[in-house]
């Protein structure tokens, strides 16, 4: 059977080395959002590359530096409260992280919580710092 498309692990570091704890296919996972916050190319063109058969020819380009995402905000199952206030985005990304929004709506009062996982914020940094970055995004 042909496959296009992504086929990418998920990896737990460990003092004996990576290890694979999944392997994933699908870009709608929080695990996504570091690798598509480092991409430097247009996407489209790449899709559109793979639809068709041709995606031999092309060839993305990344931004430098590592990328971490911090996916904890809200819930993905059991019970969840909507309708909650949101804040912070905007201090979140000028610290130059990157909001990603799943489980959102506007509501009366602005941004409110929708359900489920709710945020995820990514950051780009050299190796070690990029944890730092995401989490002091997360905390404003």
């Amino acid at each position: 059977m042909r496959f296009t498309g992504f086929l990418y692990a998920g990896l737990m570091m460990t003092a004996a080395g990576p290890k694979v704890l999944e392997f994933n296919v699908r870009l709608g996972d929080p695990e996504t959002q570091p690798l598509m916050h480092r991409m430097a190319s247009d996407f489209v063109p790449a899709l559109m590359a793979a639809a068709t058969g041709e995606l031999a020819g092309v060839k993305l380009e990344w931004r430098s530096g590592r990328a971490c995402a911090w996916s904890g905000i809200g819930r993905l199952s059991g019970a969840y409260e909507t309708g909650k206030a949101i804040r912070g985005v905007e201090a979140a990304k000028a610290t130059g992280a990157k909001v990603f929004h799943a489980g959102t709506r506007m509501g009366a009062a602005g941004l409110e919580t929708a359900g489920g996982r709710v945020l995820g914020v990514t950051a780009r940094a050299g190796f070690g710092r990029r944890d730092q970055r995401a989490y002091a995004a997360v905390r404003t």
